[in-house]
């Protein structure tokens, strides 16, 4: 058994083809990701990843749609999307499979 802390990666994300991580696959990625109140990130898409993300608390935009907690949001490859915390928040993205270099900002 190991205990890790959110700390340790990169912007939250702890699974994936990438380091560190605590799982390697090229799979998935996993992170969890803690903002606040007004951050946002830019515009962008994934040509072969799907990009599936859970509000846990907080309020968020994407995609020109507020998701409040409990919400979970599904962008398909080639769907462009942008995201802003409208309050502190936390998320759960998952992005299947992990593709590194799969992110491209508009």
């Amino acid at each position: 058994m190991t205990i890790h802390h959110l700390d340790e990666f990169t912007k939250g994300w702890f699974v994936g083809a990438f380091s560190p991580t605590l799982v390697s696959t090229p799979h998935a990625e996993v992170g969890i990701k803690m903002y606040k109140a007004g951050e946002v990130e830019p515009s962008h898409q994934h040509k072969v990843a799907t990009e599936l993300t859970a509000v846990i608390f907080g309020r968020v935009r994407m995609m020109n749609q507020v998701l409040l907690p409990g919400q979970i949001m599904c962008v398909e490859p080639g769907e462009c999307t942008a995201f802003e915390a409208l309050e502190d928040s936390v998320t759960v993205v998952v992005k299947t499979p992990c593709v590194v270099g799969d992110k491209y900002v508009e």
